[in-house]
């Protein structure tokens, strides 16, 4: 077996490329509550970049062995479920790809910074959501007592 690949290490990187996203989700809040100028909106513009080349391998790592696999593994039902957040995360990164290119079709800051506010408080409502749901099913497939009965 191939030491770069060995689970702890896949573990170690995706947390990492984890907290990265987490980061960057708090910059791009602290950024939204900052009046939008020249300076806002490359630092807006840095973090969106930085989001869409983490996310790609955030969504690499996990899919490495099947996306929530361990979900299905402990009970096949679940399939529909972890169809559907796949299919939501897909929607999330495009719905980023599409803000950056609102930005970089932008020529008047002033005039999208509502808009724009807008559109990436949703995104990250999305992503938040995302991840809640992705816990929560984990959570509740692990922690699911299916008994005999008495």
């Amino acid at each position: 077996m191939n030491p770069a690949s060995s689970p702890e290490l896949l573990d170690h990187v995706l947390e990492d490329v984890t907290s990265m996203e987490y980061i960057l989700l708090g910059d791009l809040r602290d950024l939204l509550e900052e009046p939008f100028d020249d300076v806002t909106f490359k630092w807006l513009t840095a973090v969106v970049d930085a989001l869409l080349q983490t996310l790609p391998k955030e969504f690499s790592r996990q899919n490495d062995g099947g996306y929530l696999s361990e979900v299905v593994e402990e009970d096949p039902n679940w399939y529909r479920y972890v169809t559907q957040l796949a299919e939501e995360r897909r929607a999330i990164f495009r719905r980023l790809c599409d803000v950056r290119q609102h930005l970089a079709a932008t020529r008047d800051i002033e005039q999208i910074a509502d808009e724009l506010r807008n559109e990436l408080r949703a995104w990250m409502f999305r992503i938040t959501a995302l991840h809640r749901h992705e816990r929560r099913l984990l959570q509740t497939a692990f922690n699911l007592d299916v008994g005999t009965g008495d």
